[in-house]
């Protein structure tokens, strides 16, 4: 089976008031082992980032000015999540955008790509409870080290989902 693990970074928390993808990230697994293969992007979201955004990622207009437009890279990221089953911590935050990105050049939905799709921050709060479940308070519980992250970034974070997943969620199943 197919899986990829996605994550994304915005230039803030709502599509619909004209927030966009700065960085869009996915690792494949295939049967239950990452294969080091991957897809990867900075985009250029045409518009400002909220300075919130910025402290969380450090992604700012000047660097992403060069890098190509979600239209450019869509063509690519759909030939990559193309019947794979896809994860995500939050899924509905990230494929809300990712949906919206896809709909602005016209090329449909991420669900009509993938036949199941696996919120990891659902099946957290099953086996957690009144816990703190966010990635970085997860993967502390898990004992899966966050040394490398500095700060939010969609390719480190699609990593450290994996090995969560693999590490405690991979046996469940609540999709979305």
């Amino acid at each position: 089976m197919r899986q990829l693990i996605i994550d994304i970074e915005t230039t803030g928390l709502n599509f619909r008031l004209g927030d966009r993808i700065v960085e869009l990230a996915a690792v494949e697994l295939i049967d239950g082992k990452l294969t080091g293969r991957h897809f990867h992007n900075f985009i250029n979201p045409e518009r400002p980032i909220d300075s919130a955004a910025i402290a969380a990622h450090g992604l700012t207009p000047e660097f992403l000015s060069d890098k190509p437009r979600f239209g450019d890279i869509a063509t690519e990221l759909i030939a990559f999540v193309k019947g794979a089953e896809l994860i995500a911590h939050n899924a509905i935050f990230d494929l809300g955008f990712i949906n919206n990105e896809l709909g602005l050049v016209d090329l449909g939905s991420v669900n009509e790509l993938c036949p199941s799709i696996i919120d990891t921050l659902k099946l957290a709060k099953k086996l957690h409870p009144k816990r703190n479940n966010s990635l970085s308070a997860l993967c502390s519980s898990y004992g899966i080290s966050t040394s490398k992250r500095n700060r939010h970034d969609a390719l480190v974070d699609a990593n450290l989902l994996a090995e969560l997943y693999l590490a405690g969620f991979a046996s469940l199943r609540l999709d979305l």
